[in-house]
Formats: C-alpha cells, structure tokens, sequence
C-alpha cells in the first residue's frame, strides 16, 4: 500500500521530475521541480489556488515516484522525454504534433525514393529542409517526381535483386522502373544526383546541360526529344522559384502568440523568413481556466520545439516562465545560441500583436464550429433515440469491430463517441487469443467478453479504494452498443451482456450491396434511415471510424511479425533485444543502417551483439 504522508515527509530538497500516476499505475502527469520537497507538497495542500484541471488531477492520484537529479536543466530534459514517453492526460499534449517538413531522399537504398517527411532520423538518408511552407513543398514534390522519373513504390529493390513487371508509372513515363532492371544503379543516381543539384540551389548547371542536349536533338531533327527537355527546363524554373518561396534566409524567427477565454487557449506560430510570414500553425490547448499565459508558453514550448527538429534561432513571446533555463534547453537541442525574447515596442511586438489577433480570431472561430458541431450532433443523437425508442440520448456509444486476412492475426477494436464526438482516448484494442483462424462472431465475444470483464474488476477495484470511476479504462460503460455487423453480431453482443447482467441496448450498422451504410438492426428489426439525415452522418462515421481502428491495428502486427521474423535469424539476439531494437530504431531498415555506437547505445545490446546485427546484414547484402 502506497503511504503518501511518509513520501511527502522525505521528498528531497532536490530538482528533479516527479511522476503522477492513478490507481492502475498509469502516468497521469510529470512534471519538473527546482525542488522536489516544495513542489510535489503543493499539491496536496488545501489551495483555493489550484485550478479546476490541477484539482481533478489530485484527485486521481494513487501514488508518486520521482527521479533525483543533479540539476534543473537535466529535469528539464527528463521531464520532456517522459512526456513523450508517456502521454500523460493532464500535460499539454499537442495532439496533432505538427513538425516542420522534409524533402527526404533515401540514398541508402539502391534505387532512391523522394517524398516529404515530418521527422528526420539518422538513417543514411539525404534531407533537405526544414521548410514552413507545406503547399509549397508539396507542389515542389510534384514538379521533381515528374521531371525526374525517380521511383515511387515503397518496395525493396536491390541492383541484383529478383525483377518483377513494371508498375503503371513506368508505362506513363514518371519511373525508370529498376524493379524491372531497365535502368542500372550507376545510371539511376545519376537522376537523383540532379535533383540533390537542385534541391541545394544548383540548377544553373543543370539548366545549361539541359539547353546544351535541346539545342543538339534540334539540330538532329529530333524534335519531340527537344520538346521534352524544353518542357524540363520549364519545370526546373519552377521548381527553382518554388525553392525560393520554401527556404527564404536562414536567420529565421518564430512568433508565439496566445489568446485564452474562460476555459481554453490558443497559441497561434508564425514563421518569419527574410522579413516575410511564410506560415503558420495553431493549437487548441483544452482546460487552461485558472493558468497563467505565462505558464501555457513554457509548456508549449517544452511540448513543440521538443518534437520539431528544426529551432530557429530568436523566439518572440508575450512572456514565459524560466526563460533563461528554456533558452539554455533550446539552445542544447539546436546546437547553437537560441534567444526567447519578449519585445516592448517597435516591429517585432507589432507583429506579436499580430499573431495575439490571430489566436483570438482561430479560437473564437473554433468555439463557433464547436458549437455547430455540437448542435448537429445532438440533433443527430436525438434522431437516434427516436428512432431506437431509446428512454434517453446515448451520451456515450460503443463500437466494435473485428479485423483479419485470411484468418491470420485477427484483431479486435473498440472505439468510443461521446456527445456524438470520437474520444480517442477511451479507444482500445485487442489481439484475439482464444480464437483460432476467421471466426468473427467467435472473436466479437472474447473482446467483449474481455472488455466487459476488466469493467467489472475496476469498478470492485475503485470502490473498495473509494475512488472516482474516472481512474479506471474500463469502468464506464456505454449508454449504447453498436456493432459493426447486422444481427449475427448484435445476438453475441447480447448473449455476452446476458452473462454478465448488464443491461445496455444493442444495434447493429448494417451495409447494403454497394457497402454503404443503409440502417440500423434492433430489437430483431431493420430500421431504415434517410441516408442524407444527421444521424446517418454519424452513424457513418461511427462505422468508418471502427473500421478504421482495427484495420491500423491489423496492419501494425502484421509489420511487426515480418521485422521480428527477419531479426529472430540473427545469432545473439533473443526476444528482449529484439524488443530494445525495435523500440529504438522502429524498422529494419534503421537497424541495419545503425553504426556501432548507435547499436551498443541501446539497452541490452553489447558489443558481441551489436557486432552480430553488423555481420548478419554485412553477409545478407
């Protein structure tokens, strides 16, 4: 039994991070602290101080941990590592995580690829960027891929690999098709060395071979060769200017402006390049009532520029917390001075002003849609318990769904709307374990037999601790099931709630012949629905949404049992190293273009088997 009033009396008059964690030993927040002792007490004082979200937050706190270190600014490192490690559902969590694109070319592989990422990674790839400007980069992209015939398949080929047919792009002309053999290693990077050209600014050179070989095929008379390479140069041009657009000068800024209202903010990003905003980004940060602006900066900050892999080199802010251990954080994650500043007067606060405008107009505007959305869902959701005589709307409804191909690796997937909107944080998924081959209705009931279960023990499990149902997963059951099925599905949905004496309505989203939702099945009977209502929208998204959930899951088994079959062939590898790689380096291919250090960087890989993973792929080139 976790004794609180005995960690309270010997927390250390330390900095460090301190971990929050609720009944079932999940991470609810982390948080850092100059000193330990002073901080973590704070919360467990009677303060008519805390706000609304920190007192829900204490309220689900069963037990703390936390990590002693030996200054503020390596609390500060751990705590942004432990927030994305664990997500914790009272930190600010930027949801969309949105990074500042790449042009990525993969020239560790045979046959490179070109196409835009959001993250860089030490792979052996060629990068290029970081750029603000998306549509900008996106059209660029396109010019390349169609005037440079690079790949665009996501296979592995290698120069003596197994040929296969070529793809449409080849027929069309966009790709050389290496998977066929009709263009050798040497030939096809001598293509991606001219986008690289051009992709750092050296086009010139390319535009005057280029006019050189359309001056020769008109001399030859070959004129529709000559067309060609004129058209070429033309979209060279473009892409050029679109590469001006993209990179500006690199003594770049970024302007963070928050607006807050009764209960939430908004920190609108601009992205200044040589004197110009060529973007922006915006977040909707939920339950901020209470907490200062202040307070919102330094945890954006700590939550943005701790995923993006770009930091410029000046931050312009209405005001922060700890600026100057900020400043020293971001200036270790660029590798050169970075500056928060917080301008008075002049230009730069006008267009600080500006951006606060901007927050404003973006969060007002949400509110707005929130509340017509909001409208919309309740019209739908009244529709429904019309329609099912429901004694009243469904707050909370379930779904179910089954996924597998060819009866292997059959998964299960719960997805949860609240008030008619997705609540991803209540989604889960499950690997079915008792059922061999493509048995759905048999896999239905073990998931919700499971699910239903693991209800039940939480809420035993709360009330003996006299706690609030909001700690557990399980423990709040839905006003109504639907199931992604017709009556086969509903019947087991039913028997399995009969087993456990629960009393929760049933339907099933049926589809017609053309796989498009045409109504409901309940109580044993179809009921037709207008397919342009509000509650056909949502039952719609209801369906496509728990489709969509276990497909994703399906798909990412699947993955995983093709990379652990390729590493389980190497010696002195065994399944916790396996896990420790793929945790780390996330696919084969970053395993196998890990150096050395790299490799014994990781936990529980020494240097016998770091030299083993080097071998293996070394011999099975």
């Amino acid at each position: 039994m976790f004794d609180l009033e005995y960690h309270l009396k010997n927390l250390p008059e330390k900095p460090g991070v301190y971990i929050m964690r609720n009944s079932l030993s999940e991470v609810i927040y982390v948080g850092k602290a100059k000193i330990l002792k002073n901080r973590v007490r704070q919360y467990f004082q009677n303060s008519s101080s805390h706000t609304e979200k920190v007192k829900a937050m204490v309220s689900n706190i069963a037990e703390f941990e936390y990590i002693v270190t030996d200054s503020e600014m390596e609390a500060l490192i751990l705590e942004c590592n432990l927030i994305k490690k664990y997500t914790p559902r009272y930190n600010i969590l930027l949801k969309d995580d949105k990074h500042y694109p790449f042009i990525k070319i993969t020239i560790n592989e045979d046959f490179p690829r070109i196409f835009v990422t959001r993250m860089m990674a030490k792979d052996g790839a060629k990068y290029f960027g970081p750029y603000p400007d998306v549509s900008a980069v996106n059209e660029t992209i396109e010019l390349v891929r169609k005037t440079f015939p690079l790949r665009n398949c996501k296979r592995y080929i290698t120069e003596k690999g197994p040929k296969t047919r070529p793809c449409l792009y080849y027929h069309i002309g966009l790709c050389k098709a290496p998977c066929s053999a009709y263009i050798n290693k040497k030939d096809y990077n001598k293509i991606v060395q001219d986008v690289m050209d051009l992709l750092n600014g050296k086009d010139k050179e390319i535009v005057t071979r280029l006019k050189n070989d359309m001056n020769k095929a008109s001399e030859n008379l070959e004129f529709e060769k000559a067309a060609a390479l004129r058209d070429k140069i033309y979209a060279i041009d473009k892409i050029t200017e679109k590469q001006k657009i993209i990179t500006g000068n690199f003594e770049n800024e970024d302007f963070l402006g928050v607006y807050s209202d009764e209960k939430d903010s908004c920190v609108q990003v601009f992205f200044l390049r040589d004197g110009k905003i060529t973007g922006r980004e915006h977040f909707i940060i939920e339950n901020t009532l209470g907490t200062d602006v202040s307070e919102v900066i330094s945890n954006f900050i700590k939550s943005f520029y701790g995923g993006t892999a770009f930091i410029p080199k000046n931050i312009y802010v209405p005001e922060t917390d700890e600026a100057e251990l900020l400043e020293q954080w971001l200036t270790l994650r660029r590798g050169s001075k970075v500056y928060l500043k917080i301008p008075q007067k002049g230009e730069k606060k006008s267009t600080l002003d500006l951006v606060y405008k901007n927050a404003k107009i973006t969060l007002e505007n949400f509110k707005i849609k929130y509340l017509q959305d909001s409208e919309i869902n309740k019209t739908a959701l009244q529709e429904l318990t019309a329609i099912l005589n429901l004694n009243e709307l469904p707050k909370r409804i379930e779904s179910y769904d089954i996924s597998n191909i060819q009866g292997v690796d059959s998964v299960g997937s719960m997805v949860v709307f609240e008030d008619g909107r997705p609540k991803n944080s209540d989604y889960r998924r499950f690997k079915i374990n008792t059922v061999k081959g493509a048995n759905d209705y048999e896999s239905l009931r073990e998931i919700l037999r499971r699910r239903f279960q693991h209800g039940l023990n939480e809420i035993k499990s709360i009330q003996e601790r006299n706690l609030s149902l909001s700690n557990g997963k399980f423990c709040v059951f839905p006003d109504l099931i639907m199931m992604d099925g017709g009556r086969g599905q509903v019947n087991v949905a039913l028997e399995v709630l009969q087993e456990f004496n629960i009393d929760i309505p049933v339907c099933g989203m049926v589809k017609d012949d053309k796989h498009k939702t045409r109504g409901l099945i309940f109580n044993n009977q179809e009921q037709p629905i207008n397919s342009h209502s509000n509650v056909m929208k949502l039952i719609t998204r209801i369906q496509d949404e728990v489709h969509r959930f276990a497909i994703t899951y399906h798909r990412s088994l699947r993955d995983r049992r093709v990379l652990h079959s390729i590493l389980e062939d190497i010696p002195n590898i065994g399944d916790k190293r396996r896990k420790e790689l793929l945790r780390k380096f996330g696919s084969i291919d970053k395993i196998k273009a890990a150096s050395f250090e790299e490799l014994i960087s990781t936990e529980s890989i020494d240097e016998k088997a770091a030299n083993s993973i080097i071998n293996y792929f070394k011999a099975n080139k």
